[in-house]
Protein backbone atom coordinates (compact mmCIF):
# COMPACT_ATOMS: atom_id res chain seq x y z
CA UNK A 1 0.00 0.00 0.00
CA UNK A 2 1.32 3.45 -0.88
CA UNK A 3 1.50 5.54 2.27
CA UNK A 4 2.93 8.73 0.79
CA UNK A 5 4.19 10.39 -2.38
CA UNK A 6 6.37 13.47 -2.63
CA UNK A 7 7.99 15.35 -5.47
CA UNK A 8 10.22 18.40 -5.59
CA UNK A 9 11.95 20.44 -8.31
CA UNK A 10 14.94 22.75 -7.80
CA UNK A 11 16.44 25.36 -10.09
CA UNK A 12 20.13 24.44 -9.86
CA UNK A 13 21.51 27.96 -10.47
CA UNK A 14 19.16 29.51 -7.93
CA UNK A 15 20.12 26.82 -5.42
CA UNK A 16 23.82 27.45 -6.07
CA UNK A 17 23.30 31.20 -5.57
CA UNK A 18 21.67 30.47 -2.20
CA UNK A 19 24.65 28.36 -1.10
CA UNK A 20 27.08 31.09 -2.17
CA UNK A 21 25.05 33.80 -0.43
CA UNK A 22 24.69 31.75 2.77
CA UNK A 23 27.74 29.47 3.15
CA UNK A 24 26.47 27.91 6.42
CA UNK A 25 23.46 26.56 4.51
CA UNK A 26 25.48 23.73 2.97
CA UNK A 27 26.49 22.39 6.38
CA UNK A 28 22.93 22.73 7.69
CA UNK A 29 21.35 20.85 4.75
CA UNK A 30 23.88 18.13 3.97
CA UNK A 31 25.98 15.51 5.71
CA UNK A 32 29.74 15.76 5.26
CA UNK A 33 29.57 13.00 2.61
CA UNK A 34 26.85 14.76 0.65
CA UNK A 35 28.54 18.18 0.89
CA UNK A 36 31.46 16.95 -1.24
CA UNK A 37 29.29 16.47 -4.33
CA UNK A 38 28.91 18.82 -7.28
CA UNK A 39 26.12 21.38 -7.29
CA UNK A 40 23.71 19.44 -9.54
CA UNK A 41 23.91 16.43 -7.21
CA UNK A 42 23.44 18.66 -4.16
CA UNK A 43 20.36 20.23 -5.71
CA UNK A 44 18.93 16.76 -6.45
CA UNK A 45 19.60 15.67 -2.87
CA UNK A 46 17.91 18.79 -1.54
CA UNK A 47 14.91 17.97 -3.76
CA UNK A 48 14.96 14.39 -2.41
CA UNK A 49 14.82 15.56 1.20
CA UNK A 50 12.00 17.99 0.40
CA UNK A 51 10.09 15.23 -1.44
CA UNK A 52 10.61 12.92 1.54
CA UNK A 53 9.24 15.50 3.97
CA UNK A 54 6.16 15.85 1.75
CA UNK A 55 5.67 12.09 1.41
CA UNK A 56 5.95 11.62 5.17
CA UNK A 57 3.99 14.76 6.00
CA UNK A 58 6.82 15.21 8.49
CA UNK A 59 7.86 18.86 8.34
CA UNK A 60 7.33 19.02 12.12
CA UNK A 61 10.05 16.43 12.87
CA UNK A 62 12.22 16.78 9.80
CA UNK A 63 15.95 17.25 10.39
CA UNK A 64 18.07 17.54 7.24
CA UNK A 65 20.86 15.25 8.45
CA UNK A 66 18.40 12.50 9.46
CA UNK A 67 17.89 11.63 5.77
CA UNK A 68 21.17 11.19 3.91
CA UNK A 69 21.02 10.43 0.19
CA UNK A 70 23.58 7.91 -1.00
CA UNK A 71 24.14 5.90 -4.16
CA UNK A 72 24.09 2.13 -3.89
CA UNK A 73 26.79 0.06 -5.61
CA UNK A 74 24.63 -0.03 -8.74
CA UNK A 75 24.33 3.77 -8.71
CA UNK A 76 20.70 3.82 -7.60
CA UNK A 77 19.92 6.58 -5.09
CA UNK A 78 18.73 5.58 -1.63
CA UNK A 79 18.26 7.10 1.80
CA UNK A 80 20.04 6.35 5.05
CA UNK A 81 17.69 7.31 7.90
CA UNK A 82 18.52 8.24 11.48
CA UNK A 83 16.74 9.99 14.34
CA UNK A 84 13.05 10.85 14.24
CA UNK A 85 12.80 10.19 10.51
CA UNK A 86 13.97 6.59 11.03
CA UNK A 87 11.24 6.17 13.63
CA UNK A 88 8.61 7.60 11.27
CA UNK A 89 9.74 5.27 8.45
CA UNK A 90 9.35 2.30 10.83
CA UNK A 91 10.03 -0.53 8.36
CA UNK A 92 8.39 1.05 5.31
CA UNK A 93 10.03 0.74 1.91
CA UNK A 94 11.12 4.11 0.55
CA UNK A 95 11.55 4.46 -3.22
CA UNK A 96 13.64 7.38 -4.49
CA UNK A 97 14.46 8.66 -7.95
CA UNK A 98 16.59 11.68 -8.81
CA UNK A 99 17.22 13.60 -12.00
CA UNK A 100 19.15 16.69 -13.02
CA UNK A 101 19.23 18.13 -16.52
CA UNK A 102 18.79 21.48 -18.29
CA UNK A 103 19.35 23.46 -15.10
CA UNK A 104 16.70 21.62 -13.08
CA UNK A 105 17.07 18.95 -10.38
CA UNK A 106 14.11 16.84 -9.34
CA UNK A 107 13.27 14.01 -7.00
CA UNK A 108 10.32 11.75 -6.33
CA UNK A 109 9.73 9.68 -3.21
CA UNK A 110 7.18 6.93 -2.70
CA UNK A 111 6.66 5.38 0.72
CA UNK A 112 5.23 1.89 0.67
CA UNK A 113 3.96 -0.10 3.63
CA UNK A 114 3.07 -3.76 3.45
Amino acid sequence: MIDGIGIDVVDIKRFEDSLVRTPALKKRLFTSREAQLKISSLAARFAAKEALAKALDAKDIFTWHDAEVINTESGKPAFIFTGAIAERIDGATVHLTLSHDAGIASAMVIIERI
